[in-house]
C-alpha cells in the first residue's frame, strides 16, 4: 500500500498520463480491430472518459468524476481547463494561413457556414428539450459545433458542468456520424479531391471525424480536410462565446 500510494498519490498528474495511455492504447486496438478504422480510437476513447467519469462519481459521491477516485487524483489537473486550453492554442500555431488561401474562396466560406449551421440545429435541439437560458442554449449549440468548442464555450459564459457533459455528448454524436457516414456519401457528393474535401472539413468540421471518414473514403484527402476542420475548431471557440452568444441572449 505504501508503494501504491508513493505512486499514485505523490506522482497523480504522472498516473493520470499512464491511466490515459492505457485507454487511448484500448481505444485504437478497439478501434482497428472492432471497426476496422471507420470510428476513431479518439471518439471510443471519449466514450470510455465518459464512462468512467459517470462510475466515479457515482461510487465515489463526488462533484468530479474520474477525479474523486483517489488512484485517479491527477485526472483532475490533466482534464482541467489549463491543459485543454493549451492543446488547443498548440493546435492552432500548427496551421498556416497561407494554406488555407489555396482552397479558395468556397474553403473560407464553408468554415462559417459550417460552424453557423452546426450551432443553429445544436441551438435548436436545445430549446426542443426545454432549455431556455442562453447560456445553456449557446454551449450546448457549441457543442454541435464540435466537442471542443462546447467546453470552451461553456467555461467562458459561465455553464454547468451538466450543460458543458452534455455539449461533449452532442459533439461525441457528431464525430461519430461524420466517421461512420462520410465513406457511404462521399461518391454522390463528389468528395473525391483535395479541394471538396477542404469544403467538406470546414462543413463538418470535427476534426477526428473529418479525419477518420476521409481515411476510409480516400486516405490522400485526409490532410486537406483535417487542414479547414482545425480552422473550423478556431473560428468556433471565437465565435461560441461571442457572437453567437450574444445573438442567443437576443433572442432569450
Amino acid at each position: 500500500m505504501d508503494v501504491i500510494e508513493t505512486v499514485f498519490l505523490r506522482n497523480n498528474l504522472i498516473a493520470a498520463f499512464a491511466f490515459i495511455g492505457l485507454v487511448m492504447w484500448v481505444s485504437y486496438f478497439l478501434s482497428d480491430r472492432l471497426t476496422a478504422g471507420r470510428i476513431h480510437g479518439s471518439a471510443i476513447a471519449i466514450a470510455i472518459g465518459l464512462l468512467v467519469a459517470y462510475w466515479g462519481g457515482v461510487t465515489s459521491g463526488g462533484q468530479s468524476g474520474a477525479a474523486d477516485i483517489w488512484l485517479l487524483g491527477g485526472i483532475g489537473l490533466l482534464g482541467g481547463g489549463m491543459m485543454r486550453d493549451f492543446a488547443i492554442v498548440a493546435t492552432a500555431f500548427g496551421v498556416q494561413l497561407s494554406e488555407l488561401k489555396k482552397a479558395g474562396l468556397a474553403a473560407i466560406v464553408s468554415i462559417f457556414a459550417g460552424v453557423i449551421v452546426s450551432f443553429f440545429v445544436g441551438a435548436v435541439v436545445a430549446v426542443l428539450f426545454g432549455y431556455t437560458d442562453p447560456v445553456s442554449i449557446t454551449t450546448i449549440g457549441a457543442g454541435a459545433v464540435t466537442y471542443i468548442v462546447g467546453p470552451v464555450t461553456g467555461e467562458a459564459i459561465g455553464a454547468s458542468d451538466g450543460v458543458i457533459t452534455l455539449s461533449v455528448a452532442t459533439g461525441l454524436i457528431k464525430s461519430i456520424l461524420v466517421m461512420v457516414g462520410t465513406p457511404f456519401v462521399a461518391k454522390s457528393i463528389g468528395l473525391d479531391n483535395p479541394q471538396s474535401a477542404m469544403v467538406f472539413g470546414g462543413l463538418m468540421g470535427t476534426t477526428s471525424g473529418v479525419a477518420a471518414g476521409l481515411a476510409a473514403t480516400d486516405p490522400t484527402l485526409v490532410p486537406y480536410g483535417a487542414m479547414t476542420a482545425t480552422f473550423y475548431t478556431g473560428i468556433g471557440c471565437l465565435l461560441g462565446p461571442s457572437l453567437l452568444f450574444f445573438a442567443v441572449s437576443a433572442f432569450f
